[in-house]
């Protein structure tokens, strides 16, 4: 039984479905275009705790819950949670999953970690050695703030390449077979069939105020081994949709890809830009983070999928590899980006 295509990608014999899901978000994601959408929007962004930390571990715990719920399925049904988030040793995640007791692997792929974490679940289910998984992710503006940049009381500006760190968390329940949620059409959401695994890319750019130009190449590079392990074209998708890099990364990696005979231009979709209206909501370039990708994914790609507006779309969350140790230390802005096939039922 071989999965493996190409040089980094993978088919899996069957499908993998995403059985339900569930995104959980803050006060100013609420307040967006896609709003109405969201599973829950807190009334506001402590999450009734006492830390950002704490708040965002609220997050990732009432994502899962609430997925769990939908699918009709409960703890001891989940083989593996496969969980990340940016905070430091992911504290966010440890802290907020501890609850649910369910055999834990840590994922960290920076903004890629939706995309990491449902490779890995979907590997994990087509190989044989799990069920039924959980794949979350989550990000805090404030939390990410403090972690990366500066805390929120420094009042720093901020340049207009600049993204807004997404407050919210994504859950997807996944297995291989199409079992039976408990609200809905009764169906899973959609299917997973097939995937692009990313490598480092670096451009030596140093800016950790304009991350979508430093993951641009990583998506670039992923999407070119994509069309080339699958023999594929733009146009084979409705939409081709990156996790997080804003107007200015957009703009970096539909140029990038025409140097290399592909326009994207047409399909091309980023979570980041969709999540906030940018007229109104002063995020600058757009939205970012962990959750950025995975309640977009979650809320809106999903149910677009479900209601047949899109038949297949090609997923990448996108991340950019730097930590505040790195940064002071004057080190470059490494990407990555990891890519799903997700397929309507």
């Amino acid at each position: 039984m071989n999965q493996k295509l190409g040089k980094a990608s993978m088919k899996p014999e069957q499908p993998v479905y995403i059985l339900n899901s569930a995104s959980v978000v803050g006060t100013k994601e609420g307040q967006g275009p896609l709003g109405l959408l969201f599973d829950k929007v807190g009334e506001e962004d402590m999450f009734g705790c006492e830390t950002w930390e704490d708040a965002e571990s609220t997050l990732q715990k009432e994502a899962v819950g609430l997925a769990m719920d939908k699918a009709g399925l409960q703890p001891n049904d989940i083989s593996f949670l496969f969980a990340g988030d940016l905070l430091g040793q992911s504290i966010a995640t440890s802290f907020g999953l501890s609850t649910y007791q369910i055999p834990l692997l840590g994922v960290y792929g920076a903004c890629s970690t939706c995309g990491e974490s449902m490779i890995l679940g979907t590997m994990s289910i087509a190989g044989g050695f799990a069920d039924k998984v959980i794949c979350v992710t989550s990000s805090h503006f404030a939390s990410a703030e403090k972690e990366f940049r500066f805390p929120l009381e420094y009042g720093n500006q901020r340049p207009l390449s600049a993204t807004w760190t997404v407050t919210g968390s994504g859950a997807f329940v996944l297995s291989g077979e199409t079992g039976q949620a408990k609200q809905g059409k009764g169906k899973p959401r959609a299917r997973i069939t097939g995937m692009t695994v990313g490598k480092i890319v670096d451009y030596g750019l140093k800016d950790s105020m304009n991350m979508g130009a430093c993951m641009a190449p990583a998506a670039a590079s992923t999407l070119e081994e994509h069309f080339t392990d699958f023999a594929s074209q733009p146009g084979d998708y409705d939409k081709i949709i990156t996790g997080d890099l804003g107007k200015v990364g957009q703009r970096v990696l539909i140029d990038l890809l025409r140097d290399k005979g592909y326009d994207i231009s047409e399909q091309h979709m980023d979570c980041g830009i969709e999540i906030y209206d940018g007229d109104s909501q002063d995020t600058h370039a757009g939205g970012s983070g962990c959750g950025c990708s995975a309640v977009t994914l979650s809320a809106y790609i999903l149910k677009q999928l479900e209601e047949n507006n899109w038949k297949k779309v090609l997923f990448m969350p996108t991340g950019a590899l730097l930590s505040k140790t790195s940064f002071n230390e004057g080190k470059s802005v490494p990407g990555i980006a990891h890519a799903l096939v997700i397929e309507a039922i």
